[in-house]
């Protein structure tokens, strides 16, 4: 983009500009400040032009915005005013350009453009609007000196206009110098549209008001294609425009960036490479044009500082507080109850969280949205931005903070339940502590709350999120920490837990095997997280048919549990529990009398009757008596543990379809074969839907269903 400067600014005037495609422009005039020069006195040159810079090539998307706005530009339309509002860079002001070029070519109206991001601006550009529609030199003077009310003046000339007009007011980010003068009127002769970042409707009575955000996925990867139409095809333009969030101003500097390139001209891919390397938003802004050092705010890494000025001297510093502490999340919803917790205190006061957050809003700097739970979010672009502007010495209590109000969100002893959306939206935020993550004491306590996190998804049946949470967390963790710290093979051995329920087992026993020989190297063979992955290892090894292999290793688990964690330890129980399903028929017949068959009754002294621990003892206790032929107690028993399953998870929880798979071979055992092949039909068909076809529990389940139809 080599486009010549087209605004100017004299004496202590700034103006802040960038071109090209989606472009937004903001012109601020800043007079002395003992009053040497009088306000409104210098006017803009022109309000018949747009003070856009270089227009955009093409406005993508936007087409049911500009129908509405269009329709109110056509003869006999007046009245109006239009409130187009979005975050910073989203191509407010591209919208409003593009009516104007409408309404004035086949709208035949006469086009009147003002900059309104400050008092001297609004008021020197209105005065010109007056000119433009008639107002002679002395009402112009006496406005100018105060003897007269200005903005009288101007809406006097407006209604008394010979043709019909298009007012725009651009860059309205502090909508009370509008009011405050009563410059925003309705005329019957014209329409007027606003662009501004303050969504607030008690700004805009009797306004229209229309969000303007970012751009579907195809028409931004068109946007990079029309600045640099020969760096890469539509494909890898989509893939950095997901990068980019689809910001228009982000789109617009990563097109003229590959398009300025001369000596060494990059393609899509090697831009969007060096993006997932980390350049971020330095890279970003290497596509504006060249400015003077002083004139930096069309970049994205400042687009939105001069919001976060004016809460500095606005007295609310909370409001950049939380901003900063938004941006160690990710650019996805974070239930707002996590704001609402005593924890945020590290960031800022939580007596003052709300009315930070209602100025974050009221910018458009986030947004509030509805996903089943009440969130907030706010644009991957602005994170980052934010982000790499935080002081250095602000980032520890940051990041710390960001930490305990997720882990506040994780239960702290994950259990068996019914699926928990609130818990996946979770995810995302625990992956970017660990990516922003600096310091190796804040990464180990990010990687443990993950793999909580993790658990927590596994226990509600959500294996695969659980799985890709625990890898993941594991991945950036190894950075930080190294591949055989405590936490980092903790999400590794719940990522193996995971890939077997996923039916992996192959995968599954490679990881769990690697990780419990580094474990009990390093921390020893009855260490806590030796003995879990020893737990999830024999699973695994039961499941192939290596009986013999799987029963040795449960034996040294409860050993081990016994030892570390004391008898009566929910994991200890756990464990034994198992002993009942991985016993052969001839060992559970010698415990006829023994303590093993009599383990549910012991879960329910020490962790009571509906514990889950408890509930899987009495499952696999009426597995135990299913194999030793006690058909009738096994039935009686099963019953009601799917009973209990059913109410507390739901119909399709994987513990809910595993007791009534028993169930149907405890119908079938006493002759209701009937009932039981239908109790099969609905476990299959419901494992199909959840686990696919080919998971190994949906085949075993077929397999089972055949026997019974066949009444084998």
């Amino acid at each position: 983009m080599t486009g010549a400067m087209d605004g100017h600014a004299e004496d202590r005037g700034r103006v802040y500009q960038a071109s090209g495609d989606q472009h937004i422009s903001e012109h601020h005039h800043h007079h002395g400040e003992r009053g040497d020069e009088p306000a409104g006195l210098q006017g803009p040159d022109s309000v018949r032009r747009p003070a856009v810079g270089r227009p955009p090539v093409v406005l993508r998307d936007r087409a049911e915005v500009l129908d509405r706005l269009r329709s109110s530009v056509r003869e006999g339309h007046g009245g109006e005013v239009y409130v187009l509002y979005g975050m910073g860079g989203s191509g407010k002001t591209a919208v409003a350009y593009t009516l104007f070029q409408l309404a004035t070519g086949e709208g035949a109206r006469v086009g009147l453009w003002v900059g309104a991001s400050d008092r001297a601006s609004l008021r020197a550009g209105m005065l010109a609007v007056a000119a433009d529609r008639g107002a002679g030199d002395a009402e112009l003077l006496a406005a100018r000196n105060g003897l007269r009310p200005a903005a009288d003046l101007v809406w006097q000339c407006l209604d008394r206009s010979a043709e019909p007009w298009l007012l725009v007011l651009d860059n309205a980010d502090h909508p009370e110098i509008l009011r405050d003068g009563s410059w925003l009127r309705t005329s019957s002769r014209g329409t007027v549209v606003v662009t501004t970042r303050r969504p607030a409707a008690r700004w805009w009575p009797g306004a229209e008001l229309q969000h303007i955000g970012v751009l579907p996925r195809e028409d931004a990867a068109r946007v990079l294609r029309d600045l640099a139409p020969h760096s890469g095809n539509e494909q890898e333009a989509a893939r950095i425009a997901d990068r980019l969030g689809r910001l228009p101003l982000a789109l617009t500097l990563a097109g003229g960036f590959l398009s300025q390139q001369v000596l060494d001209p990059w393609t899509m891919e090697t831009y969007g490479r060096r993006l997932e390397e980390g350049e971020g938003i330095e890279l970003i802004d290497r596509g504006a044009d060249t400015l003077s050092e002083e004139d930096p705010r069309h970049l994205v890494g400042l687009t939105w500082q001069l919001t976060l000025d004016a809460f500095e001297a606005r007295g609310l510093p909370e409001a950049t507080a939380l901003l900063r502490l938004l941006s160690r999340f990710a650019p996805e919803p974070l239930p707002l109850s996590l704001l609402n917790r005593t924890e945020v205190d590290g960031a800022l006061p939580r007596a003052r969280c709300e009315t930070a957050l209602r100025a974050l809003l009221d910018q458009s700097l986030t947004e509030l949205v509805d996903v089943g739970e009440r969130c907030v979010q706010s644009h991957a672009v602005l994170l980052d931005s934010v982000a790499a502007a935080t002081p250095a010495d602000l980032v520890p209590a940051l990041h710390t903070t960001a930490v305990r109000l997720l882990d506040a969100g994780v239960p702290r002893v994950p259990d068996a339940g019914p699926d928990d959306p609130g818990l996946r939206l979770l995810v995302p935020h625990a992956l970017a502590l660990l990516r922003r993550a600096g310091d190796p004491s804040v990464s180990a306590d990010a990687v443990a709350l993950a793999t909580r996190l993790a658990t927590a998804l596994h226990r509600k049946g959500d294996y695969l999120s659980a799985c890709e949470t625990a890898r993941a967390a594991a991945d950036l963790g190894e950075r930080w920490l190294g591949t055989e710290h405590r936490h980092v093979l903790a999400a590794r051995s719940r990522a193996g837990r995971a890939l077997f329920r996923l039916g992996e087992y192959p995968s599954a026993e490679e990881l769990l095997a690697h990780v419990h020989a580094a474990q009990e190297r390093l921390f020893g063979a009855e260490d806590p997280d030796t003995l879990d992955s020893r737990h999830g290892l024999q699973l695994v090894l039961g499941n192939l048919g290596r009986r013999d292999e799987a029963l040795s290793l449960l034996r040294s688990t409860v050993t081990g549990r016994r030892r570390a964690l004391g008898p009566a330890h929910p994991l200890t129980l756990r464990s034994r529990s198992s002993l009942l399903v991985l016993l052969p028929a001839s060992e559970l017949a010698a415990e006829e009398d023994g303590e093993l068959l009599s383990l549910p009754t012991e879960c329910v002294r020490h962790l009571g009757p509906d514990h889950t621990v408890t509930l899987g003892a009495h499952h696999n206790h009426a597995w135990a008596l299913y194999l030793l032929g006690r058909f009738d107690e096994a039935d009686q028993e099963i019953r009601l543990v799917a009973d209990a399953y059913r109410r507390r998870f739901g119909p399709d929880h994987p513990l809910v379809l595993s007791a009534q798979q028993l169930l149907s071979r405890t119908r079938a055992a006493q002759g209701d074969v009937s009932v039981a092949v239908d109790i099969m039909t609905d476990v299959v068909a419901r494992r199909e839907r959840g686990l696919g076809a080919e998971h190994p529990f949906t085949v075993a389940g077929r397999r089972l269903l055949a026997e019974l139809s066949s009444g084998g």
